[in-house]
């Protein structure tokens, strides 16, 4: 009889030897994921809440993220040896996102053992609809969860659930959002696709002279204002699709002393890696076109499937088709809450470059 989606199943070879332990789906691409390689550890509710304890352990015991911010992320999938699930935490708001059928179909013992880390806290979960189709579940997610105020660095951001995509809050940003605040004091600062005003708040709070941030969506651009109201500061956000905006600032010669691109997620699907690469081109290109000589240029990729090599290959040729001159001063990622292991590293999807336009 085959399993059930989601059930727990033993692999073993063809010679009987047992290879893991893990989550059955038959009808995904990832037909078993292999959670546990001991034939003598079941898992079970105390697994969980010793894997989870475990990566609690990082980020609060080796990290000591709580001494920078109350929102980190708490299970980054096989980072944390938890293949189908992410949790972040947000001050008191745990929300716990599934990928797969297993995780799903176990989630009270994910609910309990994020309890005994998190005593006394709010559950949101949710599961986009493509993986509930195919990886054979339905959950009916919670639409009224009550947002939750938290603070990174010492700026204030509300994430709510309800509002925004997922929360409208990413910590993976966490470190690269103060490291480029650090070189804002007195400048202009543009943050294009600014989504809920993160680069663009930090940059206010950090004393930038001038901050402008653009978003496509008025609704996304009222919870930016609203996280700007949180830390009583006024970067100016303007409601615009980036691409006519930049050619009609750069026909009146507009530049700025910093600017930041951060794209949505480009692509899922690997045939349209190349299209994603093309729109990234496009895009970087224009944005270099607004940098002041000597300014600084931030420009990131979250689409895990466009590689770190490829990536920097097209800022080459962005760098190359708008006629400027740039110097890479750093490459960096995700924050070090969003581990990956060296045997999963298509699980490393966040690309960060900071560089300086040297004309």
């Amino acid at each position: 009889m085959r399993p059930k989606p989601g059930a727990i199943v033993d692999v073993v070879g063809i010679d009987g030897e047992f290879i893991g332990r893990g989550f059955y789906s038959g009808h995904s691409r990832i037909a078993v994921r292999i959670l546990e390689t001991d034939p003598n550890v079941p898992v079970d509710a105390g697994w969980f809440s010793r894997k989870i304890a475990q990566a609690v352990e990082l980020c609060r015991g080796v990290l000591k993220l709580d001494a920078v911010s109350d929102a980190w992320r708490v299970v980054h999938s096989e980072g944390d040896g938890l293949s189908g699930l992410v949790v972040d935490r947000y001050n008191d708001l745990v929300v716990v996102e599934f990928f797969a059928a297993g995780m799903f179909r176990h989630r009270e013992w994910i609910y309990d053992a994020l309890r005994e880390q998190f005593p006394g806290c709010r559950f949101h979960s949710f599961a986009d609809e493509h993986v509930q189709k195919q990886k054979s579940f339905d959950l009916h997610g919670n639409t009224t969860t009550e947002a939750s105020v938290i603070t990174e660095h010492g700026i204030k951001f509300r994430a709510d659930p309800a509002g925004a995509h997922k929360t409208g809050f990413f910590a993976d940003q966490r470190e690269n959002r103060q490291w480029l605040s650090e070189q804002v004091e007195g400048k202009s600062v543009l943050d294009l696709c600014c989504n809920t005003g993160g680069f663009a708040v930090y940059a206010a709070g950090r004393g930038a002279s001038e901050v402008i941030g653009i978003y496509i969506d008025e609704d996304v651009i009222q919870i930016a204002k609203g996280n700007s109201h949180l830390n009583n500061v006024r970067p100016k956000f303007i409601q615009s699709d980036i691409f006519p905006w930049l050619r009609d600032a750069s026909n009146r010669g507009e530049q700025y002393d910093v600017v930041i691109l951060d794209p949505a997620k480009m692509t899922c699907d690997r045939d349209q890696v190349i299209t994603a690469l093309k729109k990234y081109l496009d895009m970087n290109k224009l944005a270099l076109g607004v940098v002041k000589p000597g300014g600084l240029f931030a420009t990131f990729s979250c689409t895990g499937l466009v590689a770190e090599d490829q990536f920097l290959d097209m800022l080459r040729r962005a760098a190359f088709y708008s006629g400027r001159t740039i110097q890479i001063l750093k490459v960096a990622g995700a924050g070090p809450d969003h581990p990956f292991m060296a045997h999963v590293q298509e699980s490393r999807y966040l690309k960060a470059v900071f560089c300086r336009v040297v004309n």
